[in-house]
């Protein structure tokens, strides 16, 4: 109740946790909107349909980790470079940052465009799921690149403060994807009806909006408006004259000790994770389309509790970078205290109205049933997933303590979450909500790690000095 109270009293914490919180949580929970929409939507194709859009997603999802790790790593050293104010050093994290996430995104856009069948052999072995997996995953690939660009591009904005920009245009992007979802989905308005390959389309054309808008409005602030445009405009001339590197082998190694265990971490979590979809698809379709749909109520869900997150690391992330160690730690234990009781009443309602969230999907009373009971192991878990968030992105990681963070994570799905899957799935085959119970027992481990090695406080430094 005393740190209740502290919380209470500092005005200027809240003030700033909220400015960014909010702005954050409003882009993501469009875009989680947009992925529910898109699931009803595929959902009125069928069971077969749904399973298929969601395993072919898997490869994307491996990507998006990938990309989150790289915009994670980047955002460590943005904020605490913008705490120090040297937008230079901003300007050549984004420059590494962008060289890694396009390249990443190629590897994994061409297996996807030249052997999509291959790609969903791999999660399934039926071969109507195949087909129409492939049929999705063809298109998809061509979004990859400019996923990889707007992301990083969002995180190192975010890490500045700059937080409404990404929410008006991702706005956008959002309404072209369901209008033309609507249209290409089923052939409304005049379009051709293409299934789940006009979904595709839909979130391809979306994502060439939302890219091609971000550069341009960044791009188009004038330099010198001391904002903005003094960063994207700032010119490399006293570098050259004084013989120096834009990106010299110190600086690269900076980033690369801080960043690379990040990008690993998040690349071989979200490998760990596609494991569990392996055995997912191997359970049929009924189990793999409920572990879609619980997948999508989730990421509605925790929207708000990802936005603190973002929140806090942004914040210690600046305090830490101008040497304000005692401010931060005293926030951190704040955000601690927020997550959980927030996270706590977000339990109770996810499973107060899990009943009338499920009946919204039109599927199968079987698929009914489990997704369910699936939301509810989800809620039971809740606090203690968001706690390990919390410790793991936004804490450990703003002092660039993440070669244990990637410890932990790696460890936690590779030694206890996957094996809890195979002998959950495939040996003793139980029902998805007891499957999916068992994989979550890694977060017991993981908070109980991570929780130590915050009390460390190895976290508690400036890594740009």
């Amino acid at each position: 109740m005393n740190r209740i109270k502290i919380i209470l009293r500092d005005k200027s914490f809240l003030r700033k946790t909220f400015a960014i919180t909010i702005p954050i949580v409003l882009q993501n929970l469009l875009n989680n909107l947009v992925n529910l929409v898109d699931t009803l939507m595929i959902g009125r194709l069928g069971d077969t349909s749904i399973a298929a859009v969601g395993l072919a997603n898997k490869l994307f999802f491996v990507f998006a980790l990938l990309m989150f790790g790289v915009s994670s790593g980047s955002s460590v050293l943005s904020a605490q470079y913008f705490g120090k104010r040297e937008l230079m050093n901003i300007k050549r994290v984004l420059r590494i940052s962008l060289y890694i996430g396009v390249g990443g995104s190629l590897l994994f856009a061409i297996p996807g465009l030249f052997a999509p069948d291959f790609v969903m052999s791999i999660f399934t072995p039926l071969e109507g799921t195949i087909s129409e997996g492939a049929k999705y995953l063809v298109i998809i690939v061509f979004s990859y690149p400019l996923t990889a660009i707007t992301m990083i591009y969002t995180s190192v904005l975010r890490s500045m403060n700059y937080v409404k920009l990404p929410v008006l245009i991702t706005s956008i992007a959002i309404l072209v994807n369901v209008f033309l979802n609507y249209g290409l989905i089923f052939g409304n308005m005049g379009f051709p009806e293409l299934g789940v390959a006009g979904a595709a389309l839909a979130t391809l054309i979306a994502r060439v909006v939302e890219c091609g808008l971000l550069l341009i409005i960044v791009y188009s602030h004038k330099a010198g408006d001391g904002k903005l445009g003094d960063f994207v405009h700032l010119k490399y001339d006293k570098l050259k004259e004084k013989g120096q590197a834009f990106i010299n082998k110190a600086f690269l190694k900076r980033f690369l000790n801080t960043a690379a265990p990040v990008i690993a971490n998040e690349f071989m979590w979200g490998l760990g994770v596609t494991m569990y979809s392996l055995v997912y698809g191997r359970m049929g379709n009924a189990a793999t389309a409920a572990i879609t749909i619980t997948n999508t109520v989730e990421q509605v869900a925790l929207v708000f509790f990802f936005g603190i997150c973002h929140a806090a690391a942004v914040l210690l992330g600046n305090e830490l970078g101008s040497d304000e160690l005692e401010k931060a730690e005293e926030h951190a234990k704040n955000y601690m205290a927020m997550m959980f009781i927030l996270s706590l009443v977000g339990a109770i309602i996810v499973f107060l109205i899990r009943n009338p969230v499920a009946n919204m999907f039109d599927v199968s009373e079987e698929v009914l049933r489990y997704v369910k009971l699936c939301i509810t192991v989800f809620a039971i878990y809740m606090p203690i997933r968001m706690l390990n968030a919390l410790l793991i992105v936004a804490i450990l990681r703003s002092g660039g303590d993440t070669k244990a963070t990637l410890f932990m994570d790696i460890t936690s799905v590779w030694l206890i979450g996957i094996p809890m899957a195979v002998l959950g799935g495939l040996i003793l085959q139980l029902p998805i909500y007891i499957v999916y119970a068992m994989i979550l027992i890694e977060e017991l481990y993981k908070l109980i790690l991570s929780y130590i090695r915050y009390k460390k406080k190895i976290w508690l430094r400036n890594i740009v000095a």
